[in-house]
């Protein structure tokens, strides 16, 4: 991307909520996210040359705050990647359908797209889906957990039950297995997922410390 569409984009991250809260939380995201993707590009997972340009929008876009009522929430207050792959598209053309050349506005929605797809047809978007769903994995998983909480008046309490809930019904092993198109980045989901496992337990740990 260019310096202008990068700051328009910044620009739309900057506001976390419907309310006009300002904060650099979504634009860090994007980042975290677009530095993701590139280090798995890095390690040679696909044989194409990727769309490095059409890759750096669909991240941008995929942290812009969705208001529109059709997203339908999770219970835990957050659209699922189809959702949040839909609205990104949507939201992208509206924001920059007059700044951002015609045919990497069309690659970036097309990857937006392919991404939740069982089969992507689209390497970019095998890729930025497990760079996606690499992000509920491990400690960083746990804040993210944390934060969707916080904004609906949740604190570490929620963060253990919600937690512990997940564990009891398989959900991060099923996640685990399923939720990953390339092998090695399955490998570092389980990694992170140990870890976060570990970090779990040492806060319910504490928690039952305090208790009477």
């Amino acid at each position: 991307m260019d310096g202008k569409q990068r700051r328009r984009l910044e620009k739309a991250l900057s506001e976390v909520d419907e309310h006009g809260t300002t904060g650099p939380r979504l634009v860090d995201d994007a980042l975290r996210l677009w530095g993701r993707v590139r280090k798995l590009i890095d390690m040679k997972l696909i044989a194409t040359e990727p769309d490095l340009e059409a890759l750096e929008l669909a991240c941008y876009a995929l942290q812009l705050p969705q208001r529109q009522t059709k997203l339908a929430p999770s219970k835990l207050g957050r659209p699922n990647l189809k959702q949040r792959c839909e609205g990104a598209a949507e939201l992208l053309v509206s924001l920059l359908a007059e700044e951002v050349d015609e045919g990497l506005l069309d690659r970036a929605t097309r990857i937006l797209q392919e991404t939740p797809q069982r089969q992507p047809m689209l390497e970019e978007a095998r890729l930025l889906a497990d760079a996606v769903n690499l992000d509920d994995f491990g400690v960083s998983g746990l804040a993210v957990l944390m934060v969707q909480l916080a904004i609906q008046g949740g604190g570490a309490t929620q963060l253990v039950d919600a937690y512990e809930k997940r564990e009891q019904y398989g959900y991060w092993d099923a996640r685990l297995k399923e939720g990953f198109h390339f092998e090695a980045i399955r490998t570092i989901a389980a990694r992170r997922l140990e870890a976060a496992r570990a970090t779990a337990q040492a806060l319910l740990a504490e928690f039952k410390e305090d208790q009477p």
